[in-house]
């Protein structure tokens, strides 16, 4: 017979957080990146999405985690009640098992995989499984508005059939440091940082027309499925949106030879920062406004704002966003350390607008 009492459920609690294989990284990121790149195998960079109700998030994400880990699968990835979002990268030699992981769960079960059109496998080099609050944060009460009225799913042919409809209108559902290196052309380009200031923003662009075709496209799809839920809960009639996003689209015109109407690069949230579906380069250097569409993180890890920047930039600014950036990294360690303690770093803040904001770390999806 066990201890009784609030002391033997305390002494089980222990017995079982002692014999439970870890369920989060225990190893620092520069070894991961170097185990990564050391491997010898092939991955598969792929993305799914679905909404359906999770009654119990965090055993999920313990359950999801020890299957993948053991499949040594990469990636960042979402669960809330309201279903699952995921990023992530599987070893080739293990793809088909994975499949059969992800149909073993009846709330996952036959979900579409968007497949990477351009993939090295350095996609990720760790795997993440968060708990939040919502899949996609859209900063709405979860009784707002019905997410299960979505628009009209278009495939690649049917969406660039629609673009030549008269009349049309295209919505670019992402946020605009996404679309400043590649969109569909003729597309609204809302300039919100966010998906959820974007719902309200995408409202005024389209105006009070409600009888309009609408079409909406977005990198995955799962955006799209709330943000066409949201222009029906306002009575817009005609929605459509492409259906698994511009990874989805990118795939049906390669392997259907179609002609892509979306122009540039595809910006991914992961260690990649893009995917390139055309060769048109339709942004530029925000330090030198020489034409070129990198994205790429601050050096100054303190710092760390996503911007775009050009090889000789890059070389001149030590992969730095300013003066100041480049200046705080040559500083020994010990004096960052002590004028951190004192409350004082160098970010870009001042120095950019608010849209460029790191990517490594932004809620995948927003």
């Amino acid at each position: 017979m066990g201890t009784p009492g609030p002391i033997g459920y305390l002494c089980r609690v222990f017995q079982e957080i002692k014999i439970m294989p870890s369920l989060y990284n225990r190893v620092n990121r520069q070894e991961m990146r170097e185990r990564l790149a050391a491997e010898t195998f092939r991955r598969v960079t792929l993305s799914f999405y679905r909404y359906v109700i999770i009654d119990r998030p965090e055993k999920m994400r313990h359950t999801l985690w020890r299957e993948w880990e053991a499949l040594g699968v990469f990636g960042r990835i979402y669960i809330a009640r309201e279903g699952i979002n995921a990023q992530l990268s599987v070893p080739e030699h293990h793809f088909e098992q994975f499949r059969q992981v992800i149909d073993s769960h009846a709330e996952f079960k036959d979900v579409p995989f968007k497949i990477a059109v351009e993939d090295d496998g350095k996609s990720f080099f760790r795997l993440q499984i968060k708990v939040k609050t919502k899949i996609v944060a859209d900063g709405l009460p979860d009784d707002a508005f019905d997410v299960t009225n979505v628009g009209t799913h278009l495939s690649a042919q049917e969406f660039n059939t629609a673009l030549e409809t008269p009349g049309v209108v295209v919505v670019d559902m992402r946020n605009h440091y996404e679309s400043e290196v590649g969109h569909f052309e003729n597309a609204i380009l809302p300039k919100a940082d966010t998906f959820k200031e974007e719902l309200n923003e995408v409202l005024d662009l389209l105006g009070e027309d409600k009888e309009r075709k609408v079409l909406m496209y977005c990198t995955g799809g799962i955006r799209c499925e709330k943000a066409s839920a949201w222009l029906r809960h306002h009575g817009y009639k005609d929605v459509n949106q492409l259906h698994g996003g511009i990874i989805e689209y990118a795939r049906q015109v390669k392997t259907q030879q179609l002609p892509s109407k979306f122009i540039g690069k595809n910006f991914v949230f992961d260690e990649r920062l893009g995917e390139r579906i055309t060769h048109d380069v339709i942004a530029r250097c925000h330090q030198c406004d020489a034409v070129c569409d990198t994205h790429v993180n601050c050096a100054n890890t303190d710092c760390h704002v996503l911007f775009i920047q050009c090889d000789a930039c890059a070389q001149k600014m030590e992969h730095c966003c300013s003066d100041e950036c480049r200046d705080w990294i040559k500083l020994p360690d010990e004096e960052r350390a002590r004028l951190r303690a004192e409350g004082k770093t160098v970010g870009a803040a001042s120095l950019y607008h608010s849209r460029l904001r790191p990517a490594i770390g932004l809620k995948r999806g927003e």
